[in-house]
């Protein structure tokens, strides 16, 4: 059973906009998270944190967006985003690393 696609924007204390997304990220829902990559315009913090399954339809998103977002990803993620390239052009952080290192 998939787990449905939860995404709630909102802002940082200091103002930044963010976009928490949790859930199962493929072909069937990427639509939802692309209107709300596009929706917006500037840096955008991008909480991956509660995803659990990420397929090319949702890289294939982040892609078209990434010199703009800061992602913050689950140890699950890492090795996806870095063998498909996408930690090269987005900025990727691990919550569990020291002080939010980039990954």
């Amino acid at each position: 059973m998939t787990t449905p696609l939860t995404l709630i924007p909102g802002r940082s204390p200091d103002g930044t906009v963010r976009l928490a997304v949790s859930g199962e990220i493929d072909m069937s829902n990427v639509g939802h998270l692309a209107e709300a990559l596009a929706s917006g315009s500037g840096p955008l913090v991008v909480d991956l944190t509660g995803v659990e399954y990420l397929d090319s339809a949702g890289l294939s998103v982040l892609f078209a967006h990434a010199e703009r977002l800061e992602l913050i990803v689950p140890p699950l993620l890492e090795p996806v985003l870095a063998v498909s390239g996408l930690a090269d052009l987005a900025t990727v952080h691990n919550p569990g690393t020291r002080n939010g290192t980039q990954s």
